[in-house]
């Protein structure tokens, strides 16, 4: 028999054709040395419904020390071994009904994230097999029984509850044996522990006691954070059980902090593991911090129902959790920041990150087709985080709220404790009353790219005779989308909302109207390409600060970004609106937007390096909004784009005097986390004794670390640059996967641009090496990163050699990635051929 590599599609089917009543029974011991070997033991039990004639294959391809020590099948010792990342399991050893299989093995450490005092596990979106021998694909639930030896002093956690624990002599070794109970079913990405020198501390919350795990935090952040985290978990959880009328599906008992966790949170059943920092907020946290957080736990707390009640049936729809998990959140928390613009929230929060992507040569539709899942990290990214939502928002639209709600119901009562695919629920929305959702979901989910969205406009006397909004579908399946158009009159802004497919004519609307500007996305609802008329896109360029709704603005701004990148405006107009913007701008958001592009303005469209005036006016601008805006957020927000994009030998000059504190920010007192990111921008301009000197005296030990893990990145020597990206070829160099994407960014910081070029070929080497051992957000973030800094023709040109230089059996997910982060350079340098 073939053994394949990786988890086929063919096999995951067969074998869940063939299984039932799957259970693991898990122990592990785990050493205090973390280059000491996990040892290991899995019993696995299940019915096999369909002995057949193929070997029965269990997954298994640990990195590292791992390795399988033993076999039994049914109480037979068996000669086995790992194959492509397989043990095979001959049939004559197998029958109809109960089976039992034990191996005893030494465990993979790469999903184990070991640390010097702590270990956490991380499986998803396959990688339990790499840690431990399992059938490891999500249409496979099974109970989990774990049982650890732990280095005393020691804690443990895991999805479901302590059962006890005791000392345990193991050789010349005193343990502590924790023993958990039983779980519900559940796939193996979602099960998970945490083991290490963790603080305890118990809150209650109205959905009942809830443990916090922590470990190396402020004990006065926390003390300050509690009741707020408790409170948010609690509304979350009452609201998701009132709206989807089904209790909380899991116990719901811990929660884990962990410093530099790869992602926001992951939604494990009984124990949601978080990024520390992202729920221990300093004391002046912003609105926008304080909403942040609240949706992050509304979204992991959503998953026990999206995910974790109702799994995807294969990874093709993990887009399906993640798309109801940000849109639940949204309904949790949105009403309590009444203050805030949600609206205006909802726009940045989703259309740039998505057409960052969808406008590019390498966008995917949002239900991808994965053959193995091997590919399945590549699925993950702005599309089904950003674009979903945007689509289910739609839907909602046509449905309405009650409908949606109704549907969705009807869907998890359904699908409990089992799992489900996007033709599953299409069919509940059809019945809901979504007459034509299979026509539409092909156009909206099944294909990738994003509608041309132009305006015919026909003016008499300078006022409005005829105005005709028209989509293109370029290719794709024609799908009505709902919008609403903005146009703007000395009189005010009108809105005009309408469904549309091909073409709409609103002239009965608008008709005598004296416009200023007509803009299809108005309230930020059209997704597409937007192309402006040339009368309103001048009227934008030299006007836009003076419309008085913010919304308005933001989406006047999004359109404008999109026409500069298909080369519509020139760079340097938009860079000369930003600059106009920075001080009169006082909405948060828009803000932070106009800021966001400064830096691509200036460092990748524009040439301001070599133009001092242009440098010049960009510094004073910000110097000034720093000077105006008196929130702490907006200075805080000036403060950063002007020290990432400072170049002129005053500012710089000042910047370190800031940093030495014999200069200060009237209203903005700076943090650490401030101090470290001066240093970083002043020794990638040739100040590297500054490096040492923050060492010196910044108290939080992990961010010490990663200052010197980021050091070499900032060297004003090529060579250390070369050898700190020479290091990254080594996966232990890479376990601290945030410090990675940082060093990437500042090896290839566009001041280092000319050395960086000969770099380029290096890390898309690496690419696929990076995707094998990394997590799932890894590769696109290194990515872009590495691209990010780069604008020369001779730089697009190395990664058009890389691409055609690659066999037909490279991966297409990882091609795609490659185009998309690139984009932004073909688009500089002129190279926009897909």
């Amino acid at each position: 028999m073939h053994i394949p590599i990786g988890i086929p599609r063919a096999l995951a089917d067969d074998r869940a054709g063939r299984l039932t009543g799957l259970r693991y029974a898990l122990h592990l011991t785990i050493p205090r040395n973390r280059t000491a070997p996990v040892i290991g033991e899995a019993t696995l039990t299940f019915d096999l419904v369909i002995p057949g004639t193929d070997p029965l294959l269990l997954d298994f391809n640990p990195a590292g020390p791992g390795r399988l020590l033993s076999l039994t099948v049914n109480d037979v010792a068996v000669d086995a071994s790992v194959v492509s990342g397989h043990v095979a399991v001959d049939t004559s050893l197998l029958r109809a009904g109960r089976n039992r299989l034990v191996a005893s093995f030494v465990a993979g450490d790469g999903p184990l994230n070991r640390r010097e005092r702590y270990l956490y596990t991380i499986f998803v979106p396959a990688r339990a097999h790499e840690a431990v021998p399992c059938f490891d694909q999500p249409n496979l639930r099974a109970r989990w029984t774990l049982s650890l030896d732990i280095p005393a002093g020691w804690r443990a956690v895991a999805n479901s509850t302590e059962v006890c624990s005791h000392p345990h002599q193991s050789g010349s070794s005193t343990h502590t044996r924790v023993q958990f109970a039983e779980t519900a079913p559940l796939p193996p990405y979602l099960f998970a522990f945490a083991a290490g020198e963790f603080g305890v501390d118990t809150i209650q919350s109205s959905a009942g006691p809830l443990r916090v795990w922590h470990i190396d935090v402020d004990p006065a952040l926390l003390a300050a954070n509690r009741e707020a985290i408790a409170g948010e978990h609690g509304a979350a959880v009452d609201w998701m059980a009132r709206y989807t009328a089904i209790p909380p599906p899991f116990d719901i008992a811990d929660i884990v902090l962990l410093p530099a966790f790869q992602f926001g949170g992951m939604e494990h059943p009984g124990a949601i593991f978080y990024n520390a920092p992202l729920l221990l907020l300093p004391p002046a946290a912003t609105p926008q911090q304080l909403l942040s957080r609240a949706h992050l736990i509304a979204h992991e707390t959503a998953h026990l129902w999206f995910g974790d009640l109702v799994t995807m049936t294969w990874f093709d729809d993990v887009w399906m959790k993640e798309v109801f998990a940000n849109f639940m959140a949204a309904k949790i928390v949105n009403p309590s920041f009444a203050d805030l613009d949600h609206e205006l929230r909802f726009l940045y929060g989703h259309y740039p990150g998505a057409y960052d992507v969808d406008r590019t040569a390498g966008t995917h539709p949002i239900r991808q087709p994965i053959d193995n899942l091997l590919d399945a990290s590549t699925v993950y990214g702005a599309i089904i985080y950003l674009k979903s939502p945007i689509v289910m928002r739609q839907i909602e639209r046509r449905l309405g709220e009650d409908r949606l709600r109704d549907a969705l119901r009807e869907y998890l009562a359904t699908y409990a404790y089992a799992h489900a695919a996007w033709p599953d629920l299409v069919a509940i929305f059809e019945s809901a009353g979504f007459d034509d959702i299979r026509a539409w979901s092909r156009a909206w989910v099944e294909e990738a790219g994003r509608p041309a969205i132009g305006v015919d406009l026909r003016l008499v006397d300078d006022r409005v005779e005829t105005l005709t909004i028209r989509q293109d579908g370029r290719g794709r399946t024609r799908a009505a989308q709902q919008i609403e158009v903005a146009i703007g009159t000395p009189a005010g802004i009108a809105h005009v909302p309408a469904w549309l497919a091909s073409a709409v004519d609103l002239s009965a609307h608008v008709r005598g109207m004296t416009p200023h500007f007509v803009l299809p996305n108005g309230r930020g609802l059209a997704y597409g390409e937007c192309h402006l008329d040339p009368r309103s896109r001048t009227w934008l360029l030299n006007h836009l600060g003076e419309i008085p709704d913010a919304l308005t603005r933001g989406s006047a701004w999004l359109t404008l970004w999109d026409e500069m990148l298909i080369g519509t405006i020139p760079a340097g107009a938009l860079l000369h609106l930003a600059t106009s913007l920075v001080t009169r701008e006082d909405n948060d958001l828009n803000l932070q937007r106009v800021l966001t592009g400064l830096g691509p303005l200036v460092w990748i469209f524009t040439d301001t390096q070599s133009n001092d005036a242009v440098a010049t006016q960009v510094e004073r601008a910000l110097m000034l909004a720093l000077a105006r805006h008196s929130r702490p957020q907006l200075k805080a927000a000036a403060f950063s784009a002007l020290c990432s994009v400072a170049t002129r030998a005053g500012t710089i000059d000042w910047m370190r005097a800031v940093w030495s504190r014999d200069a200060a920010i009237d209203g903005l007192p700076l943090s650490e986390p401030d101090d470290i990111m001066l240093t970083l921008e002043l020794a990638a301009r040739g100040d590297e004794a500054v490096v040492a000197r923050q060492l010196a005296r910044t108290t939080d030990q992990d961010r010490a670390a990663a200052l010197r893990f980021l050091a070499p990145a900032v060297s004003a020597s090529p060579e250390v640059r070369t050898a700190f990206m020479a290091s990254l070829g080594d996966r232990e160099r890479r376990t601290r996967e945030p410090w990675v994407v940082d060093g990437m960014r500042w090896v290839h910081h566009p001041l280092h641009e000319r050395h960086s070029l000969e770099l380029i070929r290096r890390g898309l080497d690496l690419l696929e090496e990076v995707r094998r051992t990394g997590d799932i957000f890894l590769p696109k973030r290194w990515l872009d990163a590495m691209l990010g800094g780069h604008r020369r023709p001779e730089a697009a040109r190395a990664v058009r050699e890389f691409l055609d230089s690659r066999p037909p059996t490279y991966p297409v997910p990882l091609r795609r990635m490659i185009l998309a982060s690139a984009d932004q350079l073909f688009r500089a340098a002129r190279d926009v051929t897909p």
